[in-house]
């Protein structure tokens, strides 16, 4: 179902909201990563306030959809997410990546409500995803599993073995999203490790693929509600965005994949997202 014209206004103010609360957060601990945090937004936020079954209140129910973020460098803005819907007190945010703090530089399941999988080392998420997926098949369990993967990341092999086997094993439950904002932490895709036409590829190993703006909410909302339409093969969604999104200065440049953010820079950055500081 597509969304009303009232509720894509509303998660467009959300992603503005949270865009804003993302640099205002890590020029105050003066770490984290601004870059893939931006350019997962979108995406992120229809995902949690939209088309995720997840209960902050029942955060383990057996039959909850299950979120794996692959690139866990993007975690501040999934932690400003999952404290939004209520998994853990807003006041914890300012504790990123600070010694004892649950909220480390990558996802951990073990500390942070709301996480399921560790993620750090880059290519871990689909595997993993695609056990949950075929455990959810195992047990009769109706949960959907979803991944998020940067395009850097694409060029570990594991993701290609496990691209292999859940086409083999037509894991239709599960769905990928690839942030394909054509930027890692050493420069372009291009530059470092050209993975040339991605769709094509994923089409190749056998899955059903999906092109959408990855900055359009209304586009990934409609792209998740098809995806869960196809049977018999699992389902890549290919999110064209950009990195830094929101902030000129950070936007396309591999610069602010991970990099603290100077009190001229937050003043111009926050002037660019509509607050005044």
């Amino acid at each position: 179902m597509s969304l009303s014209k009232e509720r894509k206004d509303e998660l467009e103010r959300l992603c503005l909201r949270l865009r804003q609360d993302l640099i205002r957060l890590l020029y105050g601990i003066q770490t984290g990563h601004p870059g893939g945090s931006l350019s997962a937004t979108e995406i992120l936020v229809t995902l949690y306030f939209e088309k995720l079954r997840v209960d902050p209140k029942n955060p383990r129910d057996p039959d909850r959809d299950r979120f794996i973020l692959g690139k866990g460098h993007a975690a501040p803005m999934l932690y400003q997410i999952l404290s939004e819907r209520g998994f853990f007190p807003q006041d914890d945010l300012v504790t990123l990546r600070q010694l004892d703090s649950h909220l480390q530089g990558h996802p951990c399941a073990r500390k942070t409500c709301g996480v399921e999988l560790l993620t750090g080392p880059l290519g871990l998420g689909l595997p993993a995803g695609l056990g949950m997926a075929m455990a959810a098949r195992l047990d009769g369990r109706a949960y959907r599993t979803y991944v998020l993967m940067g395009d850097g990341e694409l060029q570990e092999g594991i993701v290609w073995e496990a691209a292999m086997s859940a086409a083999k094993f037509g894991a239709d439950n599960l769905l990928a999203i690839v942030d394909n904002n054509g930027v890692q932490l050493d420069g372009t895709v291009e530059e470092i490790m050209p993975m040339g036409d991605i769709a094509a590829k994923w089409q190749a190993f056998g899955w059903n693929v999906i092109n959408i703006d990855g900055h359009c909410v209304s586009a990934i909302a409609d792209a998740v509600d098809l995806a869960a339409t196809v049977k018999g093969r699992p389902t890549v969604i290919v999110a064209k965005t950009v990195k830094g999104k929101g902030v000129s200065f950070m936007e396309g440049k591999s610069a602010w994949h991970g990099k603290p953010i100077s009190k001229d820079e937050y003043v111009n950055a926050m002037k660019e997202l509509g607050v005044t500081v």
